[in-house]
């Protein structure tokens, strides 16, 4: 099934990289004709990079490999650097929304699942809300005004939004691989706020509320938390505290599924995933707890709407790896300091505050 593109004028679909790469430029620092002399490019090319006009998505592997790897050699914060491949993830799923090909089989958001600095990368270009790790990087001042992010215009953030609920409607009534579209587009389109689209956003979100019936494991699980997730963002927690209780706790296939899609969302696992499927590994191989664990610490507070979740994965987390406290003691006192304050502000479920409880006496029995 496809949705049928509309006409309309060429646009820039490399703006959100070409920011990071204006951040990190600045980072080093350089001005755009010194880094272009340094990279041996003229001026129009380091321009149009920035600019968006030339996304750097479309330069050739070794290439685009090369800039990073001098960028690095120049000095620009690793951190920056780092973003240029969300960024350009996010530039993807943009560019199929301002420029459809019409076949949604081809779509960005069906060929991978994407992780949270991905959705970060797109929420700075479509709310203007900055990623946590970019958000005291103000772009150097110059002469006129200066962005202070990628900001997509009004007139494109309508036309994404618009896309995304086509996308939906018309992955919803497919088979297969669109599954895993449908749930995507889903969850993004509840980054639109306003009135009448978040209306139809939370009417489409409800009418999946089904799969949130479902007890344990399912081959719906995941769509089941993204319906649920969402619905938290537009403000309704109850079918998050739902699925946690009913379609996650003592199940522990459920539960195995929340902890591998938790280190993939937090980039944990390394390379990127075409489908659901990998949520299913028992083992939980392929990452590393720690690295789970400082996500969930850091990330907790920058997610107040989710904090119930971040609860019973932090507790799910340490009662299957119990040593982790002592594998990383500066990391466990951060988060002895984190369940206090979300003990005493007590805004969570009676499971998380128990489970708090049971997090708080494992980081002070093993530190």
């Amino acid at each position: 099934m496809a949705v049928t593109p509309p006409a309309r004028r060429r646009t820039s679909t490399g703006a959100v990289t070409g920011f990071v790469l204006r951040l990190a430029r600045e980072s080093i620092p350089q001005t755009q004709l010194s880094l272009a002399e340094a990279l041996e490019v003229d001026l129009g090319t380091m321009q149009g990079w920035e600019s968006g006009r030339r996304p750097l998505a479309n330069m050739k592997a070794g290439a685009l490999l090369s800039l990073r790897r001098r960028l690095s050699a120049l000095g620009a914060d690793p951190a920056v650097v780092g973003w240029l491949d969300s960024a350009m993830d996010a530039d993807q799923i943009i560019a199929a929304a301002l420029e459809p090909t019409g076949d949604i089989s081809l779509h960005p958001l069906a060929a991978w699942v994407h992780t949270r600095d991905t959705a970060h990368m797109l929420a700075w270009a479509l709310t203007g809300v900055s990623p946590p790790g970019l958000t005291d990087r103000a772009p150097l001042p110059r002469r006129g005004p200066v962005a202070a992010g990628p900001l997509l215009a009004s007139a494109d953030r309508v036309q994404f939004f618009q896309h995304l609920r086509a996308t939906a409607e018309a992955a919803r009534s497919g088979s297969g691989g669109s599954t895993l579209l449908h749930r995507q587009a889903l969850y993004l389109a509840s980054y639109d706020r306003g009135p009448e689209s978040a209306s139809w956003t939370a009417h489409a979100l409800h009418a999946r509320r089904g799969v949130l019936a479902t007890r344990g494991w399912s081959e719906s699980w995941a769509e089941a938390r993204s319906t649920a997730t969402a619905l938290a963002r537009l403000g309704d927690p109850q079918p998050l505290l739902d699925f946690i209780e009913r379609s996650l706790a003592d199940d522990d296939t459920a539960e195995a599924a929340n902890l591998n899609y938790w280190a993939y969302w937090l980039g944990g696992v390394r390379l990127p995933q075409a489908d659901d499927r990998f949520m299913q590994d028992r083992e939980l191989s392929g990452w590393d707890p720690v690295t789970l664990l400082r996500g969930l610490t850091y990330g907790m507070h920058h997610a107040p709407g989710y904090v119930d979740l971040y609860i019973h994965t932090l507790w799910a987390l340490l009662t299957t790896h119990p040593w982790l406290p002592q594998a990383s003691p500066r990391l466990a006192h951060d988060l002895a300091g984190r369940v206090a304050q979300v003990l005493d502000e007590r805004g969570t479920s009676e499971r998380s505050r128990r489970e708090l409880h049971t997090v708080h006496y494992v980081l002070l029995d093993r530190t």
